[in-house]
């Protein structure tokens, strides 16, 4: 068993409750993590045998292009998108960060945490 860690992808999306943030956008950080079982592709070093990252970040990517209003809503859409093309994932963890959050003071980052199992 081995965890996969996609830690600092960066993303210009439009989400947020007020309209101008959908207009304006912002910028987010994610971080993915998943477990999955590597006892085949570590004796075989094929990448057939192995889950794809490019290919999570492709999946992730996608669901950060679909507007939202809420940090929470985007990662559950992540962790079903995840899953549905990868049912072997376990232990799925994302935090995604909205940059500069409008929230009437200085602040460097707002994050969600979500985790698999709380959805």
């Amino acid at each position: 068993m081995a965890q996969i860690i996609l830690s600092g992808m960066e993303f210009y999306a439009y989400h947020g409750c007020f309209s101008e943030e959908q207009i304006i956008g912002n910028k987010f950080l994610v971080d993915f993590s998943f477990d999955y079982e590597t006892n085949i592709v570590e004796k075989t070093d094929n990448l057939n045998d192995a889950i794809d990252y490019q290919s999570v970040y492709n999946v992730i990517n996608a669901e950060m292009q679909k507007k939202s209003k809420l940090l929470e809503h985007i990662g559950r859409r992540i962790i079903i998108a995840v899953k549905s093309k990868y049912p072997s994932v376990k232990n799925i963890v994302i935090k995604i960060s909205k940059c500069n959050p409008p929230i009437g003071g200085k602040m460097d980052l707002v994050s969600v945490v979500l985790k698999d199992d709380t959805l």
